[in-house]
């Protein structure tokens, strides 16, 4: 794969064959050289579980203390009360059954989050084909299914950010913007790790966390020491 010339001159900045401390690997990723946009900043961890197995499952979510830096678009699959209640706490979006057809037909993804009230799990349900794929799918460990529509949008607007671990055992999600500055972005980092850690599983045997990096949207990866 051909690297671009700014990618090839952040590459020099990181010794491969290190493994840095998180207040390190900030101050080079503020030596990299800037592109046209703001960059978000990635985190990448291996665990030492495997994914295949129920109770080594590895689910949960964080609200970072500075946010995401991206204003997320929350769609509500709610009714009555409920859906006022979510268009007052400044959902992008609330409907019901008329939005299947929508997003099953006309492919409407417009939106980052989905929230559903219990009661209406029987009608998102039925988009579970088109939605799992995307990982929009409302779950009650993410607290996307919940009757308080109201505290879910709030956390999401404010920075919330789910974690999961994919097929080959990793987590991967943005932690910030390189506008931040190594401040906000070690603060978010480190309540992203705490967060991780303990939601080890029981059945986890061994070496928990395997290898952690950070990367820029365009950078290399950065390893990091938190073993």
């Amino acid at each position: 794969m051909k690297r671009g010339k700014r990618y090839l001159e952040a590459k020099k900045l990181v010794d491969s064959s290190k493994e840095y401390n998180i207040n390190e690997a900030m101050d080079i990723i503020e030596k990299f050289p800037k592109v046209k946009f703001d960059e978000t900043v990635e985190l990448h961890v291996r665990l030492g579980v495997d994914s295949k197995h129920a109770d080594q499952q590895v689910r949960g979510t964080v609200v970072l203390p500075n946010g995401t830096g991206k204003t997320l678009k929350v769609l509500v699959f709610a009714k009555g009360p409920k859906a006022e209640e979510a268009e007052k706490a400044g959902a992008d979006f609330v409907g019901a059954e008329e939005l299947i057809p929508k997003i099953e037909k006309e492919n409407w993804f417009d939106y980052d989050v989905i929230v559903a009230t219990p009661d209406m799990m029987g009608v998102v349900g039925r988009l579970g084909k088109v939605l799992g794929p995307k990982g929009l799918m409302p779950n009650p460990k993410s607290g996307t299914v919940t009757m308080d529509v109201t505290k879910a949008i709030n956390e999401i607007k404010s920075g919330k950010v789910e974690y999961r671990l994919d097929k080959t055992n990793i987590i991967h999600l943005g932690f910030g913007k390189v506008s931040f500055g190594a401040e906000k972005l070690i603060e978010n980092y480190n309540t992203v790790i705490d967060a991780i850690i303990k939601a080890k599983p029981a059945a986890a045997k061994g070496q928990y966390i395997k290898s952690v990096a950070v990367s820029t949207t365009m950078g290399p990866s950065i390893y990091i020491n938190e073993k």
